[in-house]
C-alpha cells in the first residue's frame, strides 16, 4: 500500500500572497496519533489536517500540532477542504466534514484566483471573563490596563476557549511581544487555547488582529478562523456588527485574511468562516511528497 500524500498549502491568502502554510495528509487511516504528532513536528508547519476519507461519507478529518491533536482548526478546514475539490477535479462542492464529534457543511468554490471555502463554525458559547484572571493574562501579552478596552475582554469557545482581547490601537497591537512561557501556563492554568488580541478599524474596514497560543506549541499563529468566528459572534452580541474580514500574519511577513458572519438562533449565536486558498493552476506553493 503507498504512503499516504502531504500536500501543503497556503490558506486564507490575502491579494494573492501570503496565508497560513498548512499542511493536509490525504488517506490518513492507520497512522497512530504519536505518528500523527511526528509528522506535524517536522513537517515546517504550525498546523496538520490529516484526511480519511477512504470509508466514511463525510471525510473524517482530524487536526495536529507538535503538541497533540486539536478539537477543531479553523484554516486547517479550509485547506483541507481546498486540496480534496482540487484532488476532485470540480469547480464547487457542497458537503459536510467529520471532527469529532460534529459534522460541520462546507462549500468550496473554484474561482480564477483560487479556491474559496466556507464551513459552519456553529455554536459560540460567550462569557464574561474574571477580573483576576485578565489581569494575568495582560500581563503576560506584554500589555499594560491601559492598552486593552477592558469592556470587550470576553472569552469565547466554539468548542475550545480562548480570550478576546481588544487592544486600543494597531499601534500597540503590533508592538506586542508576550512572555511566551508566562502566557502559556496562564492559558493552561485558565483552560485558554490562546488568546487573541485585535483592534478594531475607526471605520468599517478590517479588524487587525494577532493569535497567540503557546500553550499548543505555537506561539503565535499566522492566522486563527476559528478566533475570527468568535470575534464575529462577540461583536454581534454587542450589537456592533455580524460581518468582519480580519487581517492577520502582518507582523510575521505573512499577510492573510479570514471572513466571517454571525447570525442569532434559537441555539445561541452561530458563526461561518470563509477563506481563501490561492492558486494560479492548483492550490498555491503545493509541495507534495509520500509520509
Amino acid at each position: 500500500m503507498p504512503s499516504p500524500q502531504l500536500i501543503v498549502v497556503d490558506a486564507c491568502t490575502r491579494d494573492g500572497r501570503g496565508g497560513s502554510p498548512t499542511a493536509v495528509v490525504l488517506d490518513d487511516a492507520t497512522r497512530t496519533d504519536d505518528e500523527r504528532r511526528a509528522v506535524a513536528a517536522t513537517v515546517g508547519t504550525s498546523h496538520t489536517a490529516f484526511v480519511d476519507s477512504s470509508s466514511a461519507v463525510p471525510p473524517r478529518v482530524r487536526f495536529f500540532t507538535a503538541e497533540g491533536e486539536l478539537r477543531n482548526c479553523g484554516h486547517g478546514t479550509i485547506a483541507a477542504q481546498a486540496v480534496l475539490l482540487h484532488g476532485a477535479g470540480g469547480t464547487q462542492h457542497h458537503g459536510y466534514q467529520r471532527t469529532g464529534n460534529r459534522t460541520v457543511a462546507v462549500t468550496a468554490t473554484r474561482r480564477r484566483d483560487g479556491i474559496e471555502v466556507w464551513f459552519e463554525q456553529g455554536v459560540i458559547a460567550l462569557r464574561d471573563r474574571t477580573e483576576r484572571a485578565s489581569s494575568a493574562i495582560i500581563a503576560a501579552l506584554g500589555l499594560t490596563p491601559g492598552d486593552v478596552a477592558t469592556d470587550d475582554l470576553r472569552v469565547a469557545s466554539p468548542g475550545t476557549p480562548r480570550l478576546l482581547v481588544r487592544v486600543q490601537d494597531r499601534r500597540a497591537l503590533s508592538a506586542m511581544r508576550p512572555d511566551f512561557v508566562r502566557l502559556a501556563a496562564e492559558c493552561r492554568r485558565l483552560g485558554y487555547l490562546g488568546c487573541f488580541a485585535y483592534a478594531l478599524s475607526p471605520s468599517t474596514g478590517p479588524v487587525t488582529a494577532r493569535m497567540f497560543a503557546p500553550a499548543i506549541g505555537v506561539d503565535e499563529d499566522i492566522v486563527n478562523a476559528n478566533s475570527a468566528g468568535c470575534l464575529a459572534a462577540h461583536l454581534l452580541d454587542t450589537s456592533r456588527t455580524s460581518q468582519i474580514e480580519v487581517h492577520q500574519g502582518d507582523t510575521l511577513g505573512r499577510p492573510s485574511s479570514v471572513f466571517a458572519t454571525a447570525t442569532h438562533t434559537r441555539d445561541g449565536i452561530v458563526a461561518r468562516l470563509g477563506g481563501l486558498v490561492h492558486h494560479p493552476e492548483a492550490p498555491p506553493r503545493v509541495v507534495r511528497r509520500r509520509v
